[in-house]
């Protein structure tokens, strides 16, 4: 009897976040998607999965048909295994159980439409583990899903034994899981395929598995891999390398698993790929968990300390961003409501897309277009949910202890937060779908360390026969402009936020925010009263000079159906003169479309003014602020510094203003701000 073949099981997903641009699907399409599929047509005896989000799926097929009849040709030579998984590529254990189990009937369905296949996997979105998807999992029809092999390193088993399938229980209900192998996602295709082969072979052991399930993105749409996988030929290369070996087969995986036995029972903890869990620590954790990984050396960490060196939970991206967890509470929210119309479910899956509640490598929660597609889904069901009611609500509405009052108005959507300062949180437009309070706050990230690395340093050279850099390790040229970009805010960039300073607050300091602040109002609790279409929060805290002063902060918002009006009233024990800021800032699609007192919009000072106007043409609409007092106007660009597979980047996220006016032991002004057509 002939020595048994190791068996090769490859794997492609593909998404993009729903309604991306059309440029950026067309870039993948044409760098990556159609090669890779053309390509693979060639060889009908490379059997290998994939996984489509559904959005792309069915834009792939109204776009792009050449594509797409390469993509069911393969299906119905019986060549390609496709997996289902949330239609909207949402990470399942971030949304009701209602939901997943929807999102993945819709994605199923889909396949056995247009491929005539009912989907025996799941492709895990992100590979975000919980037990608790197990039972829901099963309800589907689903047999087994892809998970990392750091998921059972995690949990305690040795990475030379992960070369099958294991199964899982959760009260009874089972399923097979399928360990990724890291060594090969590094691998494939950015090593020589020689090297990569003695990867597989060592990954499969004896009579095992090589299991590699990874981003479609990778063969042609990250940097350096279209010219590295197409014109020189690395894709062509590996399949023919493949066919051509005696000792490997390919395998599609539900087949492996009908043939195979299982290699045992397997828990496994909540987790991600280990890059996911570093990205979600706070910045300063994930740099020491970076110095650890460095004391212990690579070789030792890689053979035990992984198995003990974690980072956080997907989950802690809601603790680390604020902007990401009243997104996913909002969307919890809407879901709640259980409208069982197509314009609403719709709506709420879209909401549900993964890519923007979290921050990697690639832009996320960043990216200002993703948050702005976020909202517009999350209007739509508000307007479906209220559609003509004028409402006043109060309650934890964010989940963190504190409530939240909104106000659905004819033509706005607010938000005020007492947890932070009764500040406005959200400002939508009901009318154009578009939230002008959907800003990011400037935060310390773990790559920030890179750019102040020496150049040199960075500089990374390799040889064809070494393969090409991942995307974790590429080396990047620096701007010097995004370096001195770098500012931290130390509380959240809301609307509304109430400083107390002095002469130090100025257009500089304000844009780095270095200005002194002497009182305890722009990030604390406030207290909150509802009074009819009214809300009043109110906070008796003080401002610290050479000691504390007693100070009592009120402002009251009176809702209309197109904004508020506002008082604010200060009371201080303290005898010195101060200046008070309202500070704002305002998110718009492209800062070029505006018009800021009948003038493009440019960092500006402004003095003994009363009222300005700030004109959007992107949504013909104009957003009028205006006080009783004559007051100073300091307005700046709001930016970010993140990384992307292109590099460091500088993101624009809105206007950042503060009105600022002096004040010494009293303070009452009245105002408004309010939104009209042009």
């Amino acid at each position: 009897m002939g020595k048994q073949k190791k068996s090769l099981l490859f794997g492609v997903h593909m998404h993009q976040p729903v309604d991306n641009f059309d440029e950026a699907v067309y870039r993948a399409v044409e760098s990556c998607y159609a090669p890779f599929f053309a390509t693979m047509r060639k060889y009908p005896e490379f059997c290998f999965n994939v996984h489509c989000s559904g959005w792309l799926l069915l834009k792939i097929e109204r776009d792009y048909p050449e594509l797409f009849a390469d993509m069911k040709a393969l299906a119905d030579e019986g060549v390609v295994e496709y997996l289902t998984a949330g239609f909207y590529e949402p990470v399942l254990g971030s949304i009701p159980s209602c939901d997943r189990l929807a999102q993945i009937k819709r994605l199923s369905e889909t396949i056995v439409k247009k491929f005539s296949q009912h989907p025996k996997g799941l492709w895990l979105t992100e590979r975000v583990w919980e037990s608790g998807l197990v039972s829901d999992i099963a309800k589907t029809g689903v047999e087994y899903v892809l998970v990392d092999d750091y998921h059972f390193i995690a949990a305690g088993f040795d990475k030379d034994n992960l070369n099958g399938f294991f199964l899982n229980e959760e009260e009874g209900v089972k399923v097979a899981l399928f360990p990724i192998s890291k060594s090969l996602r590094y691998a494939i295709p950015f090593k020589p395929v020689e090297t990569v082969m003695e990867t597989i072979k060592e990954s499969a052991l004896e009579d095992g598995a090589a299991i590699i399930f990874d981003d479609a993105e990778k063969f042609g749409m990250w940097p350096g891999t279209n010219e590295w996988v197409y014109k020189k030929g690395w894709l062509k290369r590996f399949v023919e390398t493949v066919l051509e070996d005696d000792g490997i087969v390919t395998s599609l995986f539900g087949d492996y698993l009908s043939q195979r036995r299982a290699k045992g029972i397997a828990y496994l903890p909540s987790v991600s790929y280990y890059e996911m869990g570093e990205w979600s620590l706070k910045a300063d954790d994930a740099l020491a968990l970076e110095r650890l990984r460095d004391e212990i050396g690579e070789e030792r960490f890689n053979n035990e300390g992984i198995k003990f060196l974690k980072g956080g939970i997907w989950k802690n991206f809601f603790v680390k961003y604020e902007e990401s967890n009243r997104l996913h509470k909002r969307m919890l929210e809407c879901s709640k409501e259980a409208i069982d119309t197509p314009e609403y479910t719709d709506a709420l899956y879209k909401l549900q897309t993964n890519d923007v509640f979290w921050h990697g490598v690639f832009g996320g929660l960043y990216l200002p277009n993703l948050r702005d597609n976020a909202y517009r889904y999350l209007i739509e069901c508000e307007n479906i949910r209220y559609r003509d009611l004028r409402v006043v609500e109060c309650a934890d509405m964010d989940m963190n202890g504190y409530e939240e009052v909104k106000w659905v108005g004819k033509d706005v959507l607010l938000r005020f937060d007492s947890r932070y300062g009764g500040q406005l949180i959200e400002f939508c437009d009901r009318k154009n779908l578009f939230n002008f309070q959907n800003v990011l706050t400037r935060r310390k990230e773990a790559y920030h360390e890179k750019l102040f690395e020496n150049a040199a340093d960075r500089v990374e050279t390799r040889s064809e026969e070494e393969g090409i850099s991942t995307i974790h390790n590429a080396a990047h040229s620096i701007d010097e402009t995004v370096r001195e970009a770098l500012v931290y805010d130390w509380y959240i960039k809301n609307s509304f936020i109430d400083h107390i300073s002095d002469h130090s607050l100025d257009f500089d300091t304000f844009r780095k925010c270095s200005f002194k602040e002497f009182s305890d109002f722009a990030n604390q609790p406030f207290e909150t009263e509802i009074k009819d279409y009214s809300v009043i929060f109110k906070r008796e805290g003080g401002i610290y000079d050479y000691r504390k002063f007693d100070t009592l902060l009120k402002k009251k918002y009176d809702f209309k159906d197109n904004g508020f009006d506002f008082s604010i009233d200060i009371e201080s024990d303290s005898p010195h003169i101060y200046e008070y800021g309202i500070e704002m800032n305002l998110h718009f699609a492209n800062l070029d479309d505006l018009l800021f007192e009948n003038k493009p919009f440019g960092a500006c000072t402004c003095h003994e003014i009363r009222s300005f106007e700030i004109e959007d043409r992107y949504t013909d609409r104009v957003l009028r602020f205006e006080m009783d007092h004559f007051f100073s106007l300091i307005s700046t660009q709001l930016q970010t510094v993140s990384q992307s597979e292109e590099g460091f980047e500088l993101m624009v996220q809105g206007m950042s203003l503060i009105v600022v006016l002096p004040f010494s032991k009293k303070l009452s002004i009245t105002g408004s701000l309010k939104v009209s057509d042009v």
